[in-house]
């Protein structure tokens, strides 16, 4: 990963993290509920945005590319695709990190440790 890479996922993650628990909170309320039409632009636009950074191998679902905003989409429905893509950004992301000297956590950039910080990952490799 480049960089610039690195922002773009961070606010990404941040944002595809946000949407999940508004969601979800949705969700435990009103699981069969549809999602508005407002909202649904704003999750379509992250879940684009969030396509341009997954690689082939890290995208969730091959035939996934937006939510139909006529055929609207439960709360339930959006909270699985928030999840999976949840999940498979920080699977990206503890493959473009690394632990060196038992320290922090630092970034890959070019295949090289930078000095972006990160946090801990969530599983470490092998743990999948």
């Amino acid at each position: 990963m480049k960089e610039t890479d690195i922002e773009k996922f961070e606010k990404m993650q941040t944002q595809l993290h946000g949407l999940y628990e508004e969601i979800s909170a949705l969700s435990k309320k009103a699981p069969n509920d549809a999602v508005n039409k407002f909202k649904l632009k704003f999750i379509n636009e992250v879940l684009s945005q969030s396509d341009g950074i997954l690689t082939s191998q890290h995208k969730p679902f091959d035939e996934f590319k937006r939510f139909d905003e006529d055929d609207l989409p439960t709360n339930s429905d959006v909270a699985l695709i928030l999840s999976q893509y949840l999940n498979c950004m920080e699977e990206l992301r503890v493959d473009n990190i690394e632990q060196p000297g038992g320290g922090g956590w630092y970034w890959l950039v070019n295949g090289e440790i930078s000095t972006m910080r990160t946090s801990a990952p969530k599983k470490l490799k092998g743990e999948r």
